[in-house]
C-alpha cells in the first residue's frame, strides 16, 4: 500500500471540496497516463455530497471518465433506493459523460444473473487486467462498519475468485444486491473512504485503531499498492486517538 492518510475537515461542507478536488486531481493524473479515468461510485450521503461539489467546478470535462458502482442495490432505477439512479439525476445527466461509459447494473435480472452480467462489463471495461484496477474508489461505512455490500461476519467477506458477488440476504434493506469483492476494491490506484457525523465516530475509532471484535470490513479496505484516504469530520473523529491530518475549505489531497 502506498500510505494511509486520515485527513479530518472541521465538518462536511469544507470536506466536500477537497472530495471533489481529489476526483479531479486523480481523473487528470489517469488520463494523462492512460488515456481515461476509471471511477467506482457508492451510494448514501454521496451521491448529493460528490455531484454538488463536482458540479460546482467550473470547465469540469467527464468525456473520458468510466463511471462504475461499488455495490448496487436491485431495485428499479427510479427506485430512491437506486444508486444509479440518484447519480444520474444528481449527477450524470448534468455533465458531459458518455452513456456508454457508465457502467450500470441490469435491474431487471436475478440477483445472481445481475451479478454475472455485471461482471462481464466490468471485464469487458477493463480487458487488460484480471481484477478490474479502478483508478479511484469511493467508498461510505456504515454505523457497523460496513463498506460496499460487504457486511459484517457475512461468508462474502472471504471471497477471493469473483469480482463481484450477489447478495441476497443484506442486513440492510434492500436485502438483494450486487457488491465489489475485496480483490477488486484493494486492486484500486486509489482508495477513498468519505465517513462524517457523529454516529460514525465509535466504530471509526474501531476501524482505524483495531477493536475487541473481528476485523470489520471497512478495515479489510487495504490497496495492495494503491493510495488510501480516510476523509472524515470532526464529530466522525472525535473519539480517534491516532495521529490525524487537519485540513480546511481549499486544501488539496
Amino acid at each position: 500500500m502506498a500510505g494511509k492518510r486520515v485527513v479530518v475537515f472541521p465538518s462536511s461542507a469544507e470536506l466536500g471540496p477537497a472530495l471533489a478536488q481529489l476526483v479531479t486531481s486523480r481523473a487528470e493524473k489517469a488520463i494523462g497516463s492512460r488515456g481515461r479515468f476509471t471511477l467506482g461510485l457508492s451510494g448514501g450521503s454521496l451521491v448529493s455530497m460528490l455531484s454538488k461539489e463536482l458540479l460546482a467546478l467550473p470547465q469540469l470535462d467527464c468525456s473520458k471518465w468510466v463511471a462504475g458502482f461499488c455495490d448496487e442495490r436491485l431495485v428499479s432505477f427510479d427506485d430512491p433506493e437506486s444508486t444509479y439512479g440518484l447519480y444520474k439525476s444528481h449527477l450524470f445527466s448534468k455533465v458531459n459523460i458518455p452513456e456508454g461509459s457508465i457502467l450500470a447494473i441490469d435491474s431487471s435480472l436475478l440477483v445472481n444473473d445481475c451479478a454475472e452480467d455485471y461482471t462481464r462489463k466490468l471485464k469487458e471495461a477493463f480487458p487488460d487486467d484480471s481484477v478490474p484496477v479502478f483508478d479511484l474508489l469511493l467508498l461510505g461505512m456504515g454505523p457497523d462498519g460496513h463498506t460496499c455490500s460487504l457486511f459484517p461476519g457475512h461468508p462474502l467477506l472471504e471471497e477471493t475468485t469473483k469480482i463481484v458477488a450477489p447478495i441476497s440476504d443484506s442486513p440492510k434493506p434492500p436485502p438483494q444486491r450486487v457488491t465489489m469483492t475485496f480483490p477488486v476494491v484493494n486492486s484500486a490506484r486509489c482508495v477513498a473512504f468519505v465517513s462524517t457525523g457523529g454516529s460514525k465516530a465509535p466504530v471509526l475509532k474501531d476501524v482505524l485503531e483495531g477493536g475487541e471484535g473481528p476485523v470489520l470490513p471497512a478495515a479489510r479496505v487495504v490497496p495492495t499498492s494503491g493510495e488510501l484516504f480516510w476523509l472524515v469530520d470532526d464529530p466522525a473523529a472525535a473519539s480517534l486517538t491516532i495521529q490525524v491530518e487537519r485540513l480546511s475549505s481549499g486544501a488539496k489531497l
